[in-house]
C-alpha cells in the first residue's frame, strides 16, 4: 500500500475509534431509558409553527397525547393564513380535554423568528414550567415526565434531549437527512455529553420561569441564530447546569430534493462554526468511510478495498445499535446503503462552512454568530 493511503486509511481509523467510543457512550446512556419515573406535573408546553410541513398533525398529536388535566399546550404562528392553524383547530377538537391555547401574533423582535413567536406565546404560558420543543419532534410517551424529572436534579436549570432522524417525506434525500441525525450527531452530542460538555440542544429546551427571567429572557435570545447555545450559556452563568433527559425523541427531516437538505444541514454547520470554529475544523477525521474512499482512490487495491469494506461494516454495525438501543421498534430502518454518502455530504458540509456566514431558514438569509449573549448572566 502507498504511503498516502496508508495515512487516509490511519485517519479512517481514527474515525473508527471516535465511533466506537460513540456508540460505548449511546449504550451507557441507554442504560437508563427504561428506568421508572413518576408522572409529569403541571407545565407549559410551548410549540411555535410555521405552516404545514410534512407530519405536523402528528407531531403535535404526539405531545397532546401524554398531556393531562392541568397542563397547557401554547402553540404559536405569526400569520393568521398560517396554513398550521387548520391542524391545530383540528387538534383541538381531538383533544378537547386539554389546556390548548393558539397564538396568532405577527409582532417582531430581533431576527429569529422562532424566538420572535415564542416571545409572543410567553404571555400565554399559564405554568412555573416551561418546555420550549419544535414543531418537528414527535416525541415517545415518557417525554413530559422526564424532561421533568431531570429539571428535578440537583442544580439543574435547563434540559434538552437528544434525538433521532424521521423520515418525514418518502425518498432517498430524507432518509440520508435522517441517518446524519440519528448516526452521527447525536451520537457525538453523547459522547460530549460524557466528557463534560452540557450543550444545549434546540429541538427541546425545558426550564423553570423564574430561570428564564434571571437569564435574561428571551429577548437575551432574539438577534442569535443558535439561540440553543446562547440560552445553555445564560444558565450556566446562574451557576446552574444543563441536563439531559432521558427520552430520545424523533425529529422529523422533510427535504425531498438535495439541495433543500444541503442548505438546512448548512445552517447547522455555520451555526456551530461560527460557535467553536477550531473544535468544528476536527471533526474532519470523524467521517471515516471518506478517508478509506481515498485511500482507494490513491492506492486501488484489495488492501484499500478491504479497509473500506471493513468501515463501512463498522459504520452499519454500530448505526443500527444506537437505533435499536435508543428508540427501538420506533426507529426507521438504518439505510446501509447510504452511509458512504452521508459521510462524504458530512465532510463536504465542514469543509464548506467555512466558506461564508451565510444561512437560509425557512426562506430567509441570516447570518451565523458566535453566540454571545447580550446580556450578562445574572447570579443568585
Amino acid at each position: 500500500m502507498q504511503p498516502v493511503a496508508l495515512v487516509l486509511d490511519s485517519i479512517s481509523g481514527l474515525g473508527l475509534a471516535v465511533l466506537a467510543a460513540s456508540t460505548l457512550s449511546v449504550l451507557r446512556f441507554a442504560r437508563r431509558l427504561a428506568e421508572p419515573c413518576k408522572p409529569a406535573p403541571a407545565m407549559s408546553v410551548l410549540r411555535p409553527l410555521c405552516g404545514a410541513e410534512p407530519g405536523l398533525e402528528a407531531a403535535l398529536a404526539s405531545t397532546l397525547g401524554q398531556m393531562r388535566p392541568g397542563q397547557q399546550a401554547v402553540f404559536g404562528v405569526q400569520s393568521p393564513t398560517d396554513p398550521a392553524i387548520a391542524v391545530v383547530r383540528r387538534l383541538q377538537a381531538r383533544f378537547a380535554e386539554i389546556d390548548t391555547t393558539l397564538v396568532i401574533d405577527p409582532t417582531p423582535h430581533g431576527s429569529n423568528r422562532k424566538i420572535a413567536n415564542l416571545i409572543n406565546m410567553l404571555p400565554h404560558a399559564r405554568h412555573d414550567i416551561l418546555v420550549f420543543c419544535d414543531s418537528d419532534l414527535h416525541v415517545p410517551a415518557d417525554y413530559l415526565a422526564r424532561l421533568a424529572e431531570a429539571l428535578a436534579a440537583p442544580d439543574v436549570g435547563l434540559v434538552t434531549t437528544i434525538c433521532l432522524g424521521l423520515p418525514s417525506v418518502p425518498g432517498l434525500v430524507a432518509r440520508l437527512g435522517a441517518t446524519g441525525i440519528s448516526h452521527c450527531f447525536s451520537p457525538a452530542a453523547v459522547m460530549a455529553r460524557g466528557l463534560g460538555r452540557q450543550d444545549c440542544l434546540g429541538t427541546t429546551m425545558a426550564l423553570r420561569r423564574a430561570t428564564l427571567d434571571a437569564a435574561g429572557g428571551l429577548h437575551a435570545l432574539r438577534n442569535h441564530l443558535a439561540d440553543d447555545n446562547v440560552l445553555g450559556q445564560l444558565v450556566c452563568g446562574l451557576g446552574l447546569r444543563v441536563g439531559l433527559a432521558r427520552t430520545v425523541p424523533l425529529t422529523g427531516v422533510a427535504e425531498a430534493r438535495l439541495a433543500d437538505l444541503w442548505r438546512h444541514e448548512m445552517r447547522w454547520a455555520r451555526t456551530i462554526r461560527a460557535l467553536e470554529p477550531c473544535a468544528y475544523a476536527g471533526t474532519f477525521v470523524l467521517y471515516p468511510l471518506v478517508w478509506a474512499m481515498l485511500a482507494v482512490a490513491v492506492a486501488p487495491g484489495w488492501a484499500s478495498l478491504g479497509f473500506f469494506a471493513l468501515a463501512w461494516g463498522a459504520r452499519a454495525l454500530a448505526a443500527g445499535l444506537v437505533s435499536r438501543v435508543l428508540a427501538g421498534a420506533r426507529a426507521p430502518a438504518v439505510p446501509v446503503a447510504l452511509l458512504p454518502a452521508r459521510d462524504l455530504m458530512s465532510w463536504l458540509e465542514v469543509g464548506w462552512a467555512f466558506v461564508g456566514s451565510r444561512v437560509v431558514w425557512r426562506g430567509r438569509v441570516l447570518h451565523a454568530d458566535a453566540g454571545v449573549p447580550e446580556v450578562p448572566a445574572v447570579s443568585g
